[in-house]
């Protein structure tokens, strides 16, 4: 199935969706530091963020600023400084390490910080310069499509995660929500498109694993023949662990995961080491599918502590 994602803006399930920044970023050299920072902080407050290409914390922490400052709707500004291209600037500015994050106001500098700092920080940041920020466009149609979702609303909720991507190109929660809608309509094939948008560095966001889990989960689906077949085998073999291992992979793949947590966490009870921990390890991976704030995962991960702990 292929949602129309033509409505709120919806651009191609928003993959190739620009955020149109304007003046509030950009990048600039030692000849606009005067015009682009000094001046213009007598109107508005202006982060400064000095980067260099070869900076990993630097290409961790620039993404984040651009969206706090987009979310800020033009109370600051952000500059984005090569310090490679720019060292005279960088020395006098006492640039020691990167990156560095300066912020003006009134001409001079007010506030500043080293390293990569986490979004909710860099918000902070933010809001001592320029006041409270409510809720970006972003973050409300978040809610828009999370509730939509919820209710099964699947076309209204991929049509609003994609308006989420026009506001934040690459954003992985709404790359692994968009993904799981796909994915409650049988659309493996679009599902697995969305996820290989998802930017490297965010590969670990609980959206996107969870969004993955449930992708793979759906490669193992078998037809209601063979499951039947395994459980008449379980029937004549009780003890069979790998056809037990088999039923609950292709349980949780139709979607009955509540058996499959069962049979899991009864192979894990009698053998937690049998082949390498596949029982654990297949249980961690529904519980991503099913994301972390699920009941089943709730009530299946103190079973597995009350199993393993005991």
């Amino acid at each position: 199935m292929i949602f129309n994602l033509g409505g709120k803006g919806g651009q191609d399930d928003g993959a190739d969706a620009g955020s149109a920044s304007g003046d509030l970023i950009k990048d600039i050299d030692t000849a606009q530091f005067e015009d682009d920072v000094l001046r213009a902080s007598m109107d508005v407050p202006v982060i400064v963020d000095f980067w260099a290409p070869w900076c990993g914390p630097c290409k961790t922490l620039t993404p984040i600023l651009e969206k706090a400052v987009t979310a800020a709707r033009g109370a600051v500004r952000l500059v984005k400084i090569n310090i490679d291209e720019n060292q005279a600037l960088a020395g006098q500015m006492g640039i020691q390490s990167i990156p560095t994050v300066a912020a003006f106001k009134g001409g001079r500098p007010v506030d500043g910080f080293m390293g990569a700092l986490p979004e909710s920080q860099i918000k902070a940041f933010i809001e001592r310069l320029a006041g409270e920020i409510g809720p970006s466009p972003a973050d409300m149609l978040m809610e828009e499509a999370r509730a939509a979702f919820a209710a099964e609303d699947f076309a209204t909720a991929a049509q609003t995660f994609a308006a989420v991507l026009q506001e934040e190109p690459g954003n992985p929660e709404a790359l692994g929500e968009l993904a799981r809608c796909y994915l409650a309509v049988g659309d493996a094939e679009r599902a697995g498109e969305m996820l290989a948008l998802v930017p490297p560095e965010a590969r670990d966001h609980p959206s996107v694993k969870g969004a993955q889990a449930e992708l793979d989960l759906s490669a193992q689906a078998a037809d209601s023949d063979e499951v039947q077949a395994l459980r008449a085998k379980i029937a004549q073999a009780p003890s069979d662990k790998p056809a037990r291992l088999e039923l609950a992979a292709a349980l949780a793949a139709d979607g009955q995961r509540e058996e499959a947590m069962d049979l899991l966490l009864a192979l894990v009870e009698e053998d937690r080491a049998w082949n390498d921990e596949a029982a654990r390890k297949q249980l961690l991976s529904l519980f991503e599918a099913l994301g972390p704030t699920h009941d089943l995962t709730k009530q299946g991960r103190r079973r597995l502590s009350s199993i393993l702990f005991s």
